[in-house]
């Protein structure tokens, strides 16, 4: 072939291949091999991730929180006493501080310590004051933007080897004052969101008094080896459990009665190398929602959430597994498994994204897992709060594998898989989805790669019906 023919030929196929690789991308032309993780890849995913949480290390010592002056009568406060037994905790190099039976009056943040173990026994109860002049300001985030505002009730920084245990009540207590805030708290929310967006200097956002921004009930920031077993947690002003950039975490047999605005009961954001297990759910909000930041702070702090498992959950409230919406840090390596309900969620599985927030979600595995009564039973957007659809920053969602997933009535969509032309949802896996009855069956739109296997939405088709007269195909 003459040189310049054969220069002419390569251009051309060349140019075929780009065109064909575009009209792939953009699900024009569909092929249909979808990233396959066999049970065994995934049993070894979880045990792996498994191998790497230990939570705290219990101390051996004991000390009493009624030897440092604590009266149980719901109205003395006890701040000091606790202040008194953490530092004591310090000075020995740890310690369990054991809360016994009784009603103790907090007036102000528990600031814990290295290797402290706060050991709440049945029939005790932290009731915190609700007075936000009691709550200093502190380094924190909100909503995944990271400022200065009111301290968490329940506070660590910097720690290691960190529990909460027992079996009695920790009470955000803040029907008068916290959570009457939502309704007002808009212009500080936008502010925050603004100072991120304009990559303000972290220590030139100060809100806490004079500001509406509810603190959490319980923050761990930058911890390592952390538990916290057995207590029931009541009315937080804001989310109950932030896990705010931590690693090694163990949620175990909490139980929850929250049922202000926003109590999410398990936020982690920016952590890694979390088990979440046996807790039952009973709160105002998400029950799990994982979080990676928002917006610049999350693309720039680009601190993923990841290694996180999920079982032998009971969920009741808003929505059971969230992930984002403040995501932009990326959140990969998922497993929720063997969990059911306690009662009715508005979502099942919820994946909750916008071209505002960038990053990624790959690698969620929800296998065995049953609802009772829920809106919509599975559903992935990058649409969240109609927010962002000008912006550019479209996340990257793929490889999503749903194994056994039930529901007896969804209300609205069994199935949502909805993204962008720019950025279409990749890889998404059901099998063995059951549903017995349900508003819609199927909404999937810009997706480059939807399998659906061994699915029955609504009824089970069974054998097909011959021809009978009925069918007036004879007349």
């Amino acid at each position: 072939m003459h040189r310049k023919y054969f220069i002419s030929f390569a251009a051309l196929l060349f140019c075929m291949l780009m065109v064909f690789g575009y009209l792939v991308y953009n699900n024009t032309i569909t092929i249909n091999k979808l990233k396959t993780d066999t049970e065994s890849e995934i049993n070894n995913l979880r045990n792996n991730i498994l191998s790497n949480i230990n939570g705290a290390k219990i101390p051996e010592q004991k000390i009493y929180i009624s030897d440092f002056g604590a009266i149980a009568d719901g109205q003395t406060d006890c701040k000091e006493a606790f202040d008194l037994a953490i530092k004591k905790s310090q000075e020995t190099g740890g310690a369990q501080i054991i809360v016994t039976a009784g009603t103790y009056y907090i007036g102000g943040p528990i600031r814990l310590a290295d290797n402290t173990c706060l050991n709440i026994a049945e029939g005790a109860r932290l009731l915190f004051s609700d007075n936000p002049d009691h709550y200093p300001m502190v380094e924190t985030s909100w909503e995944g933007t990271f400022l200065h505002n009111f301290s968490p009730m329940i506070y660590g920084y910097g720690l290691k080897n960190v529990s909460i245990t027992g079996k009695g009540e920790i009470d955000g207590n803040c029907s008068r004052t916290f959570a009457t805030w939502r309704k007002d708290q808009n212009p500080d929310k936008e502010l925050s969101r603004t100072m991120n967006h304009n990559e303000t200097p972290v220590e030139n956002r100060k809100f806490g008094s004079g500001h509406l921004l509810r603190p959490h009930l319980i923050q761990l920031y930058e911890c390592e080896n952390v538990t916290l077993e057995g207590v029931t947690i009541k009315d937080a002003p804001f989310w109950c459990v932030h896990l705010l950039c931590c690693n090694d975490v163990i949620c175990r047999k909490l139980k929850y009665n929250a049922h202000f605005p926003n109590n999410d009961g398990i936020d982690p954001e920016c952590s890694t190398n979390i088990l979440i297990e046996d807790i039952h759910f009973d709160n105002g909000d998400d029950n799990i929602a994982i979080k990676s930041g928002r917006d610049n702070d999350g693309r720039n702090t680009n601190r993923p959430s990841e290694n996180i498992v999920i079982r032998r959950c009971h969920f009741k409230g808003l929505h059971a597994v969230v992930i984002g919406s403040e995501m932009s840090g990326g959140v990969q390596n998922v497993i929720v498994e063997d969990c059911d309900y306690d009662g009715y969620c508005k979502r099942g599985i919820y994946v909750k994204t916008n071209p505002d927030r960038g990053g990624f979600v790959r690698n969620l595995y929800v296998r065995n897992c049953r609802f009772g009564v829920v809106e919509d039973l599975f559903y992935v957007t990058n649409h969240y709060a109609g927010e962002g659809l000008t912006n550019n920053h479209f996340p990257l969602i793929e490889n999503i594998g749903i194994d056994g997933l039930q529901c007896d009535t969804v209300r609205a969509a069994a199935i949502v898989v909805q993204s962008s032309a720019e950025n279409p949802v990749r890889g998404v896996r059901l099998n063995n989805l059951r549903v017995k009855h349900c508003g819609k069956g199927v909404s999937i739109g810009e997706t480059a790669g939807v399998e659906l296997t061994n699915c029955h939405i609504d009824i089970e088709a069974g054998v097909p019906t011959q021809i009978t007269d009925k069918d007036n195909l004879f007349k």
